[in-house]
């Protein structure tokens, strides 16, 4: 586990490489979403469903909310996160709030 932390501090994305309980384990996402965002992409759907991992993630990287769960296309802070790091995330948003004035 310790070696794994190094790594991911290094490189997020190298979680893709990761076992599904390291993908699943919290901490370990979270230090790799930290490093990279887009990492997200290779966690378990479960932490693509926890809104601590996901607001990190797009706080980092704005297209990290491409990999979510499509409970968050419709919740504002996280689309308001996203879209600050990255403009392109709205593509991402739910139609209700693309149509928010």
């Amino acid at each position: 586990r310790e070696i794994v932390l190094a790594a991911l501090t290094k490189n997020g994305s190298a979680l893709r490489f990761g076992s599904q309980e390291l993908k699943n384990d919290h901490v370990i996402v979270l230090t790799a979403i930290t490093q990279d965002g887009r990492a997200l992409e290779y966690a378990s759907l479960e932490l693509k469903s926890d809104r601590e991992i996901v607001l990190a993630a797009v706080t980092r990287c704005g297209d990290a909310l491409r990999y979510t769960s499509r409970e968050f296309e419709n919740d504002r802070e996280i689309l308001l996160a996203a879209v600050t790091q990255n403009v392109n995330a709205f593509e991402y948003a739910s139609q209700e709030l693309k149509d928010d004035r």
